[in-house]
């Protein structure tokens, strides 16, 4: 969270040489909103230098990246520069931090102007610097951002996807996709992927059995690739799995469910093992390291204490299990040849049967995905 505000291009510099050295290849890295647009006219060319730094790093180490833009949310907690915020609306299930202090306000309308107008400015501003760079896989429009605020109808999202694609397209030549999650499967947010995803390359998708209802356990391999099939059925659309992943038991994780770090690995294993097998295009483990236990005190942890242990490294450096089990995957270099199978689900059928319908529709595919086929 506090990366571009105490930015230190040597440490990224060695984290991303230590990610190429176990043999992964892509970064998803976030932009805070308000380091890189301070006020909705106005671009930090400090933040747009060090952006450069980050992707020059990446290529230094053969690595690709997907910038996450307008983050905005992250961890259970909307990181939002000041002068995005609707003094007529309160911030809701997930606080506002901003300038480093708890705010009350929530996020004005994300999707419409004049919101819209200062990301067309930073989204033309970053594919400007970064035109037809050979580390950006894809552009990422925002990390989840159904939890900073949900559009008022499924056309103001297609209408602001298809805008920033648009201006992105314009300015990098590069792909785009977006930053869907399971909650935009499992409640009905006014995300339609079949509008949303129509102007993307590919869809992404991020899951995870502790935050799913209809999950078996904190373990449940099979949550992840029915969270993409999903994905894929109403995108119509190839998947990246962009999130998945658990958090590790460690002293003071809380009580969100967890997996020990032998159990994780074997997690990450069977997950990408179906994830490959049913046609995705990859997926990307969150996060790379766990935090320090010095900032235990400060948001997020403060309040959720399990994002702490997410990492494949543990907080001083070493390595966890699950280390071995991505570098042993990834090493493989399989490809993604298999067809994508679509459910047999109608998108607008499937909205409006939740939240029965998720259950259903998870219960029907176990019955024909047993064991990993």
């Amino acid at each position: 969270m506090a990366m571009w505000r105490h930015f230190d291009i040597g440490e990224i510099d060695e984290d991303f040489a230590r990610i190429a050295g176990l043999g992964l290849d892509v970064v998803r890295f976030f932009l805070m909103w308000e380091a890189f647009q301070p006020a909705a006219d106005t671009l930090d060319p400090a933040a747009l230098a060090h952006f450069d730094a980050v992707l020059a790093s990446a290529d230094r180490h053969r690595l690709r990246t997907m910038p996450t833009l307008f983050c905005g949310h992250m961890s259970g907690v909307n990181w939002l520069p000041a002068w995005t915020l609707d003094p007529q609306r309160p911030s809701g299930r997930f606080r506002t931090v901003t300038n480093g202090n708890q705010s009350p306000l929530g996020i004005g309308d994300f999707y419409r102007e004049p919101l819209l107008g200062a990301q067309r400015k930073l989204a033309r501003a970053l594919g400007e610097r970064a035109r037809q760079h050979p580390t950006v896989l894809a552009w990422d429009l925002g990390n989840e951002f159904s939890n900073l605020r949900e559009p008022d109808s499924p056309s103001d999202a297609a209408s602001w996807s298809a805008t920033l694609c648009a201006t992105l397209a314009q300015a990098s030549d590069l792909p785009v996709t977006g930053g869907i999650h399971g909650e935009d499967m499992t409640i009905d947010r006014d995300i339609r992927l079949s509008s949303i995803c129509a102007p993307w390359a590919f869809a992404t998708m991020h899951g995870y059995p502790v935050y799913s209802a209809f999950a078996r356990d904190a373990g449940d391999p099979e949550v992840v690739p029915f969270l993409a099939a999903l994905t894929h059925t109403f995108s119509h659309r190839a998947v990246l799995f962009s999130e998945f992943g658990n958090p590790g038991c460690a002293r003071g994780a809380g009580k969100v469910g967890c997996l020990d770090e032998d159990a994780m690995a074997i997690y990450a294993g069977d997950v990408l093992k179906r994830l490959h097998a049913r046609g995705a295009l990859g997926a990307f483990w969150w996060c790379w390291a766990d935090y320090v236990r010095e900032l235990a005190a400060t948001p997020p942890f403060d309040k959720a204490p399990h994002e702490m242990h997410f990492g494949i490294v543990r907080a001083d450096g070493s390595e966890k299990p699950v280390a071995r089990a991505l570098t042993s995957f990834a090493r493989r270099k399989l490809d993604s040849t298999k067809a994508w199978d679509a459910l047999g689900l109608d998108e607008n059928t499937y909205y409006r049967g939740l939240p029965v319908s998720t259950q259903s529709a998870y219960s029907e595919y176990l019955l024909t995905h047993r064991a990993g086929n």
